[in-house]
């Protein structure tokens, strides 16, 4: 993996050039000489969070329609509702 360092001057006049980079690796842009941010292909960025499902995905998986699942009911009171 190529790290590529890129100034935010640089990167605004060669933003092709920044994302042909991201081919070998993530591209740092720096201001002022510190890294504020990094650009990576989307190819990269799927790997690094694709592992994460929401709530539906995760719900959605065949198969757990088959799964009994027993939930005690709660023995505390309903209490009334303060309309104040």
């Amino acid at each position: 993996m190529t790290i590529t360092t890129l100034s935010s001057r640089q990167f605004q006049q060669n933003a092709n050039r920044a994302q042909k980079a991201t081919r070998a690796g993530p591209v740092f842009i720096t201001n002022r000489g510190k890294p504020t941010q990094v650009l990576l292909s989307f190819e990269e960025y799927q790997r690094i969070t694709g592992q994460r499902r929401n709530i539906v995905e995760a719900l959605s998986m065949p198969g757990l329609g088959d799964i009994d699942l027993d939930i005690p009911r709660s023995r505390d009171l309903p209490r009334p509702a303060d309309l104040s």
